[in-house]
């Protein structure tokens, strides 16, 4: 059997050599920066190991043992450049001269804390030190920083980006999909794999079956370099050379760093699952003592200058404490916690002024937004499977690559969660995106990074996420199960985002180009079945549509009919058809959704329908029905209504989608209140 524990792969390395040291060019100053910056993150990791024994703080993850990989990294880059790390990277965080009190504050759920006590350790990132943090679902952020690196390159700047990423993180599709993504777009990005043996408990040998990390990088065809992890010079040259490499011939490299974890994987996990001859091993590899003992012996460092450095150290260590400890913990503001949801925008709405009008369907509506936006917004860029010289599935952005550019105009791999990862480092990098999903029923594959990237950034640690993802969604063209889902109620319960579906071409191309606008993340769902059914004469010029503003498209005194989508021109047939005098609302903005539209037209008739194509349960008929109950309910002359499709999976033959489809349904729940 070819297969070689990651353990005695470690081991031999420890044995091969005792650590060898290369200062190569590096001046005495420099090496003594480099002591200094590998010294204070462990010391302000002892310090926090005293402090959590003394229960004064509530939880660590030690990176004791892997600082020089954090340090050599950090250290080896241009401030300006990106850096995204984990949570055992304490030493980018001080390298970039992030102050201790701040973080410290950060660990303790201080509003003095990056993320104002909203999430813990290192989940959080920071412009002004270029660095971007994790969340806790490892893999994400290696899209992230191929968005970050894209952008570098369309704006022709040199620059490299590093990503940190553990060993167990490499079996998610997270790291498949981003590395891929980089080789394909030959993206300036150092993936950096801290392999150290463990994923929590679970050993290497029971996690993949490669000799070694940087054989993977041979099926991306792509560069690999393994490294002395616990060799802080080695580190530090190695980056130090890829990047330099890198700035003017962009390319990504998989960067295997061989360490071990010398505590658990957080503390409160220990560490009696790891074999006491593997702490033995590496306990004689310690980045610190090693590089110190180095420095002595070529005489750059002594007693007195490790003592100086070592006592400014403890110095900002204890001046963190006395300012973070006093603090109170944070004060909930509920205003606060809601408005933070969201980057600050005033939409300021834009009518057409002139009279130019053109009969488009509702394809061309969209295509006609999408034209616009390129050319008022140069830093947009469109990214989707076949969006290029194909045109997308659907042909929306035909032609688009010859006015526009493939820089602009992207094809991708099949890899949602990648593509959606690098759409938020285009926004954390100054440019907005557009994701064009083929099918809605695929954003499954970039959910994480739509719920718990997107929506959340801005009220992790203030960043906007300049994203629109575009959604051709809904049944009745014989699509079946995975091509004509209705999923707008998956993240209509997702705070931080903004959902717009259209029904008609004059709001597909306003509520676009309102949605493009915003530097908040939308889902902007379009229906495939009125892409080519419905037209209307549309103005030529920019104009948007007021977001979170429903449009009353049919006033009558019977009932209101509350809906969107295919949902309104059901409405419309059905009650011509009845001879029903009803009030027929489209919401057009399901998130944040018109509750003062909802509330006058429920007062004026006293009867609501409320109706989707989406299924019944679960769908968001449901809440607006809840909602009217509950703030309406004196104005009410019969019970709310609602109607949807079937709670079934979607089905391919006619006739059984048909019997999906609500229509039928909805047109007896229309003559049923009327007759109330």
């Amino acid at each position: 059997m070819y297969f070689i524990s990651i353990f005695a792969l470690q081991i031999s390395i420890t044995n091969r050599e005792q650590m060898q040291f290369d200062r190569h060019h590096y001046s005495d100053q420099t090496l003594i920066d480099l002591y200094a910056a590998i010294v204070k993150p462990r010391m302000i990791e002892e310090k926090m190991l005293v402090l959590l024994r003394q229960g004064k703080i509530t939880k660590w993850f030690s990176g004791i043992g892997q600082e020089a990989i954090s340090v050599g990294s950090a250290m080896a880059l241009e401030d300006d450049e990106y850096i995204l790390p984990m949570h055992r990277n304490l030493g980018v965080f001080t390298v970039r001269q992030m102050p201790f009190h701040k973080l410290f504050a950060q660990w303790q759920g201080k509003k003095s804390g990056y993320t104002k006590g909203r999430d813990r350790s290192f989940h959080f990132g920071n412009q002004q030190h270029h660095v971007v943090g994790m969340i806790s679902h490892l893999g994400p952020q290696m899209g992230i920083a191929d968005g970050i690196a894209l952008a570098n390159l369309l704006e022709n700047k040199q620059k490299t980006t590093l990503v940190f990423t553990g060993d167990g993180a490499t079996s998610e599709g997270d790291f498949h999909e981003s590395v891929n993504v980089a080789a394909v777009w030959d993206l300036p990005v150092i993936f950096v794999i801290e392999n150290n043996g463990y994923g929590l408990s679970t050993p290497s040998n029971e996690q993949f079956r490669c000799k070694q990390m940087i054989d993977k990088a041979i099926g991306y065809g792509m560069e690999a370099v393994q490294v002395d992890g616990n060799n802080l010079l080695e580190v530090y040259h190695t980056v130090k050379t890829l990047a330099e490499k890198m700035r003017t011939n962009p390319k990504p490299v998989l960067l295997e760093a061989m360490t071990f974890r010398m505590r658990g994987h957080e503390e409160a996990s220990g560490t009696k699952y790891v074999p006491k001859e593997l702490f033995e091993e590496w306990g004689k590899k310690d980045p610190v003592e090693r590089y110190e003992s180095y420095l002595k012996e070529i005489k750059v460092l002594n007693d007195e200058l490790i003592a100086k450095i070592r006592a400014e150290i403890k110095q900002e260590i204890e001046e963190g404490l006395e300012i973070v400890f006093p603090q109170p913990d944070p004060t909930p503001d509920t205003a606060e916690e809601l408005s933070d949801m969201y980057a600050p925008h005033q939409q300021v709405v834009v009518s057409p002024k002139a009279q130019q009008k053109t009969n488009k369907r509702f394809i061309n509506a969209i295509t006609d937004g999408l034209s616009a936006a390129m050319e008022k917004y140069p830093n947009l860029v469109l990214m989707g499977q076949d969006i290029a010289e194909y045109g997308g599935a659907f042909k929306v952005t035909e032609g688009f690559v010859e006015k526009f550019g493939k820089q602009r105009v992207r094809n991708t791999p099949l890899c949602e969660s990648a593509i959606v990862g690098a759409a938020l480092g285009l926004s954390i990098n100054g440019y907005k995106a557009m994701v064009e999903m083929q099918f809605a029923d695929f954003v499954t594959c970039g959910f994480n990074q739509i719920i718990n990237n997107l929506a959340k950034i801005h009220y992790r640690w203030g960043q906007n996420a300049d994203v629109v993802v575009r959604m051709p969604t809904g049944a009745g063209v014989s699509a079946g199960p995975f091509h004509s889902q209705s999923n707008e109620a998956w993240f209509f319960h997702t705070s931080g985002l903004k959902i717009v579906y259209p029904s008609n071409p004059y709001d597909a191309k306003g509520l676009l180009l309102a949605a493009l606008e915003d530097p908040n993340p939308y889902l902007y769902f379009e229906h495939k079945a009125l892409y080519r059914s419905a037209n209307e004469d549309i103005p030529d010029e920019y104009y948007t549509i007021e977001i979170g503003k429903a449009n009353l498209v049919a006033m009558g005194d019977d009932l209101s009919i509350i809906t969107y989508g295919m949902g309104v021109h059901w409405a419309k047939q059905i009650t011509e058809e009845l001879g029903i005098s009803a009030d027929i609302l489209d919401l057009r903005t399901l998130l944040p959704w018109d509750k003062e539209a909802v509330r006058q037209t429920v007062s004026k008739t006293g009867k609501a329908l409320v109706c989707h194509e989406d299924c019944l349960t679960g769908g968001i008929g449901g809440e607006i029905a809840a909602w009217i109950s509950e703030h309406c309910f004196e104005r009410l002359d019969a019970p709310v209504m609602r109607e949807g499709g079937l709670d079934t999976a979607i089905p391919f033959a006619t006739n059984l989608e048909n019997n999906f489809l609500p229509k039928q349904r909805i047109r007896e729940k229309v003559i049923k209140l009327a007759a109330y």
